[in-house]
């Protein structure tokens, strides 16, 4: 079973991002909210994945209008696939017009 952990910065502040709403969604219709602290970062909130398919969703369109004073995307996907390993990190760099993500530890 993998556990799985995210946090989300601001590459125009240099800032972590708090209060976003974060979605976990399995293809076996299970589904996982959560929001982001005060560091940016969210974890333990799905308890531990089994093996499959995964998409996390970070709502960001808000905190960029207000933040910056407008937003190409709303929200944004990232799918992803658990096999064996022991935990998951998945982070999102973000500005108003793009995002970088990669697998974290």
């Amino acid at each position: 079973m993998t556990t799985l952990s995210s946090h989300i910065l601001d590459t125009t502040t240099g800032l972590p991002v708090e209060g976003i709403t974060v979605q976990v969604f399995s293809f076996d219709n299970q589904r996982f909210d959560t929001q982001t602290n005060a560091d940016g970062r969210c974890s333990d909130w799905v308890g531990e994945l089994s093996a499959g398919t995964y998409q996390i969703r970070f709502h960001v369109g808000e905190y960029l209008i207000q933040t910056h004073g407008k937003a190409f995307y709303p929200h944004i996907d990232i799918t992803f696939i658990v096999n064996d390993e022991k935990h998951l990190h998945v982070p999102l760099l973000i500005s108003p017009f793009g995002f970088s993500s990669y697998r974290g530890s």
